[in-house]
């Protein structure tokens, strides 16, 4: 079959116009372009934030005169804002003649500049040369990054001349000044000027304004902490030459501000009374929010006095590392002013930014010193120093301090034998006879000695003949709230059985000391915003705890030198050298813990010796650890107030002459108020197995 040839099929080439060519490259260009310009613009923010109150400030918090900065709570940013008005002219100068010399000529962008500095990076093929306006360095320090890109340049110059349009210059330079970069975390002029030179920004001096000029460039390189000061002297004089090229002062004021030294504080922590501004800072947070705190710029005046909070802090560290010969490797401290219920000083250890003990130990677990840990907030046994809330209730019950227990040995389980020589009872109960401290026993007591003594068998009678559960109760009303399961407690109890707070022992011993008021505590004397609204402010309002007649012989007994030497000696750390003070230690078992609690009518300061871990220390008294503390910190400060001595109570009689302390017949104190009690058959044997040997 033959095959059919395909006709050849020619096409005609046709002529396009180059006028069309052009077009549709103007067009395809046109398009590339306007995609980029809309990609740049794409969620370009708005200048308005400016003036919507957006421009965050750090929170400061201060000691009670509101003078001294005792910690900035920030985000990333630190920043206190400051008026235009209040700058110093010198500083506006030197800023402008070596930031922005055609700032107040330009409308955000300095062409010329552009123009230089685009050939300069040509000539070295490296984009280095600057040519920021102010405007332009405002905008990329609050919305931009600094990379340099296209994108970003471009984003930069649209803001920077829009921001010009909707604003005059002097709006433009506040919001600059205020939001320049020092470094670090630290923004603004008078952020800067605080950190640095340890003035506002209204105080410096032509010198000091040329310093922080000089330091915008390069902020961390002209760190005056840095390795490169030298370099930031030398950029200072460079600033002030400007200053005097562009006519803002003369040769003689540049020669001058040039020789003149620039005293810089000192690298500083960055906080004060550390354990106290988180302690405060954790109560604002959960009252008004972290992001609150960052960024609305409040001013926290506290309770505290930094004067005394210093001493606290040098005692407790120095006598700290005293007590470490008897294994006990840390202390704090903590002083409440009992007639408003302020916080004067707070140490949570001896010391915030030391290393831990011992060395490679693990915070929380095995640190016998852990640092950062405000044991004034702890959970720890109190030993007796829980006592005179135990007895104030039994003086509220009718007892006096006059009433008579027997401090002998005594079993204080019924079903074990009254001789006090079993560890289990027949029906396998655990038996109970606690020691005093001396290992003696003294035989009839009041609960006068008894208390002043801290005898620990007459005590664990008291809470006996108080109630138990009712004990519980009225605890809870000093401010002791955790020991709220009355299924776990026993009359050990009495000896520091059940764990609590400093902070509360403190605050539940205030109500002594304010003859049987509480003032609630208080860390906050007020929060102002910005403007200085006061937002927050706190208010005395007393709370009626216990009668005044409970409260003033519980005083009288525990400022009773006398009634205390047999246990203590006559001059003891209880005792102050021109005060009358009230004073009650605390050992707990196995000397894992040492109290001290003492006041005046001005001050209630405790103190908390032992080691984080919760191991014991060496078998050394409350007294020989926590009160060399006590005692030295309470003589150092109380003179800052007035002198004032306790009211003395009234004398109490009672219809039962036991109650009285009229003891006819050797007898324990149950015989005559309840022969049909549980514990009555082991009291009275106790008395009589004493009585045969003494």
């Amino acid at each position: 079959m033959p095959i059919r040839k395909r006709k050849k099929q020619v096409y005609k080439k046709r002529k396009v116009s180059p006028l069309k060519v052009v077009v549709n490259t103007l067009i395809i260009l046109f398009l590339i372009a306007l995609a980029l310009f809309i990609s740049i613009i794409k969620d370009l923010p708005r200048p308005e934030r400016f003036t919507e109150g957006i421009i965050y400030q750090s929170t400061k918090i201060y000691d009670r005169t509101g003078e001294i900065l005792l910690y900035e709570i920030s985000g990333e940013e630190k920043r206190t804002l400051i008026p235009l008005e209040k700058v110093p002219q010198s500083l506006v100068n030197t800023i402008i003649a070596t930031e922005d010399k055609n700032f107040f000529k330009h409308e955000g962008v300095d062409v010329k500049a552009i123009a230089r500095a685009v050939l300069y990076d040509l000539k070295i093929k490296k984009p280095v040369q600057g040519a920021s306006t102010i405007t332009q360095q405002l905008i990329r320090s609050y919305f931009l990054t600094q990379n340099k890109t296209i994108k970003r340049k471009t984003r930069e110059i649209i803001l920077s001349l829009e921001l010009e349009r909707r604003y005059d210059k002097e709006k433009i330079l506040e919001w600059y000044l205020n939001l320049i970069p020092f470094g670090s975390n630290l923004y603004g002029v008078e952020s800067a000027s605080q950190t640095f030179l340890g003035k506002s920004v209204s105080e410096i001096s032509l010198a000091e304004s040329a310093v922080l000029t000089a330091m915008i460039k390069m902020p961390s390189y002209y760190s005056p902490y840095g390795s490169h000061k030298n370099e930031l002297m030398e950029r200072k004089n460079y600033v002030l030459r400007r200053s005097f090229e562009e006519n803002y002062i003369s040769r003689e004021e540049m020669e001058e501000a040039q020789k003149k030294e620039i005293v810089f504080q000192p690298q500083k922590t960055t906080i004060q009374a550390p354990h106290f501004v988180m302690f405060v800072k954790e109560k604002l947070e959960k009252k008004y929010g972290r992001n609150f705190l960052n960024e609305r710029g409040l001013k926290i005046i506290t309770t505290i006095d930094m004067d005394i909070q210093k001493e606290a802090g040098r005692i407790v560290k120095n006598k700290a590392k005293e007590i470490e010969k008897f294994n006990a490797f840390n202390a704090s401290l903590l002083a409440v002013n009992p007639q408003t219920g302020e916080i004067i000083a707070m140490v949570g250890s001896k010391d915030f930014f030391e290393e831990s003990q011992p060395e490679g130990c693990q915070s929380g677990i095995d640190c016998k010193f852990d640092p950062q840990v405000n044991t004034t907030l702890s959970l720890r046994q109190p030993g007796s120093s829980i006592k005179p809330f135990i007895y104030a209730l039994a003086f509220k019950k009718g007892f006096t301090p006059n009433s008579i227990v027997w401090d002998v040995k005594t079993e204080f389980n019924p079903n074990c034998p009254a001789e006090a020589n079993r560890e289990f009872s027949e029906n396998n109960s655990k038996c109970y006879h606690p020691q005093n401290y001396d290992n003696r026993y003294v035989g009839p007591v009041n609960l006068r000695l008894a208390l002043a003594q801290s005898r620990n068998i007459p005590s664990v009678k008291v809470l006996y003949l108080t109630g138990l559960t009712e004990v519980l109760d009225f605890i809870y009303n000093f401010g002791l709230k955790t020991l709220t399961d009355k299924n776990r407690y026993g009359l050990s109890l009495v000896l520091g059985g059940g764990e609590v707070r400093l902070l509360e022992m403190v605050m539940g011993y205030s109500v002594f000391a304010n003859d049987g008021s509480m003032n609630p505590l208080k860390y906050i004397k007020r929060i102002e915003d910005v403007g200085g609204k006061i937002i927050e402010k706190n208010t005395n309002e007393e709370i009626k705890i216990i009668p005044s007649q409970i409260a003033r012989e519980i005083n009288d007994i525990l400022s009773d030198n006398q009634a205390r030497a047999p246990m203590f000696g006559v001059n003891s750390y209880l005792k102050l050298n021109n005060y009358e003070a009230a004073a009650k230690t605390g050992t707990t078992q196995s000397y894992r813990d040492a109290w001290l609690i003492g006041y005046t009518p001005q001050l209630v300061t405790g103190v908390w010796v032992g080691n984080n871990d919760n191991t014991p220390m060496n078998k050394k008294p409350a007294v020989l650890l926590a009160g060399p503390i006590w005692n030295e910190f309470m003589n150092k400060v109380l003179d800052k107030f007035p002198k004032e001595n306790f009211k003395k109570p009234e004398k109490r009689i009672v219809e039962n002459p036991i109650l009285n302390g009229e003891l006819k017949e050797n007898h324990s104190i149950l015989y005559f108020l309840n022969k049909d009690d549980p514990q009555y058959e082991n009291w009275e044997k106790a008395v009589k197995n004493w009585l045969r040997i003494n």
